[in-house]
């Protein structure tokens, strides 16, 4: 019974967050909550002030040792203020299909992942979380717009909760481009 009003409640504030996004009451990444990979809601404003890259994951893609060079990045680049957030989801050949302990597990033990994990999502289709069609909608993000193509692909945040820059599956955490715009966002207050 709890698993079915928890389902209920979780298909509520998925609804909730498409309609505040449509309304646009959300003006910024830093407006969405979302559960953390252990369960816990995690308002993404206590976010404000860091610079931010999301980051679509999966355990089991061509992509997925870029998880070692997003921590990596992520230890470098912390104390200036850079926050890598990894989002697990399953839309691309079911590249993703573990259980969030499974995924977390997954993480720490092959790739050291101490960045903040969520649970798994859908960064694309007609299940597409509020988040992400943020991202990836015209209206919203009419700069960076475009459908997900693939796992790994990354959005740069700025302090304020602005997109400022993404960069495809294939361009890695640490690729010269990427690096310089996380310090450019870095410098900016």
């Amino acid at each position: 019974m709890n698993q079915d009003i928890f389902a209920i409640f979780s298909l509520m504030a998925f609804a909730a967050g498409i309609a505040l996004a449509e309304a646009g009451l959300i003006k910024s990444v830093l407006d969405f909550s979302l559960k953390s990979i252990d369960g816990q809601d995690t308002a993404l404003r206590q976010y404000k002030g860091k610079v931010l890259l999301l980051v679509n994951t999966a355990s089991k893609c061509g992509f997925t040792p870029q998880y070692k060079t997003l921590e990596e990045v992520y230890k470098r680049y912390r104390d200036q203020g850079l926050v890598i957030l990894g989002f697990p989801a399953n839309n691309f050949l079911g590249q993703e299909p573990g259980t969030n302990p499974e995924i977390k597990n997954f993480c720490m033990i092959n790739f050291g992942v101490s960045f903040p994990m969520f649970a798994k999502i859908s960064v694309r289709g007609k299940d597409i979380h509020p988040l992400y069609k943020f991202l990836v909608e015209k209206e919203t993000n009419p700069k960076f717009a475009g459908k997900i193509t693939w796992n790994f692909s990354k959005f740069l945040i700025d302090r304020q909760g602005n997109v400022v820059g993404r960069f495809e599956p294939k361009q890695v955490p640490d690729a010269p481009e990427l690096i310089s715009a996380i310090e450019k966002a870095l410098q900016e207050q």
